[in-house]
């Protein structure tokens, strides 16, 4: 009887034990059990020439958290990337309002320099800014955001190489303090440097969503 007994501490001990390794467990990760089905997010790409890899990891992140995603454009079509995909565009910039949507997201590319002088998109980053939603920019974009004067006094991060620091200047002349880092959370304004920071964009968006 005795033994018995202490078979069965023994037993409760170890099953409360693992309980609450698993539990442990499943609350690791910066994106999990973070729930955006009730999210509306913009991405704006480059209809010739956005970034293949940024536009997919990101998308991918967001919607794997539930998020509902519009994809604009200068013009409507299937818009292609620098690597060949193809992406069909649901409306055309000049269409997106930012209090339809929780997340205004500008993909890079070659392409996205085209939007540097746009004055929807500087009017759209404004109206986010300014309704406190959301507004990221990854890979030469955020020079979008610094064109449309938000990035004043905030911190950021954008694609450079060493033999182009272009979009570094153009962050810096229009009063951003640029970080060399793959990506930054600055408020609700997110920023990342290029493709290989494209999973992590999507988290901090996703982060920056819930909070």
């Amino acid at each position: 009887m005795k033994n018995n007994l202490v078979f069965i501490g023994i037993f409760l001990l170890i099953t409360l034990i693992l309980t609450g390794c698993l539990k442990q467990e499943k609350n690791m990760g910066p994106t999990q059990n973070l729930s955006l089905a009730d999210k509306k997010v913009v991405l704006v790409i480059a209809f010739q020439g956005f970034q293949d890899q940024e536009y997919n990891q990101t998308r991918k992140v967001l919607e794997d958290q539930g998020a509902k995603i519009t994809v604009a454009s200068w013009s409507t079509g299937m818009a292609q990337g620098k690597f060949g995909s193809s992406v069909k565009v649901d409306k055309s910039i000049e269409e997106i309002n930012a209090a339809d949507f929780e997340a205004i997201v500008f993909v890079g590319g070659p392409g996205a320099a085209d939007y540097f002088g746009n004055k929807t998109a500087h009017r759209l980053a404004q109206e986010a800014v300014a309704q406190n939603k959301v507004l990221a920019a990854i890979c030469i974009a955020p020079a979008i955001l610094a064109k449309a004067g938000v990035l004043k006094g905030k911190k950021a991060t954008v694609w450079s190489a060493p033999f182009d620091r272009g979009s570094v200047e153009i962050l810096k002349t229009e009063g951003a303090e640029y970080l060399d880092q793959p990506v930054v959370v600055d408020g609700k304004i997110v920023t990342a440097n290029g493709p290989s920071a494209a999973e992590e964009f999507g988290r901090a968006i996703v982060e920056a969503l819930v909070r």
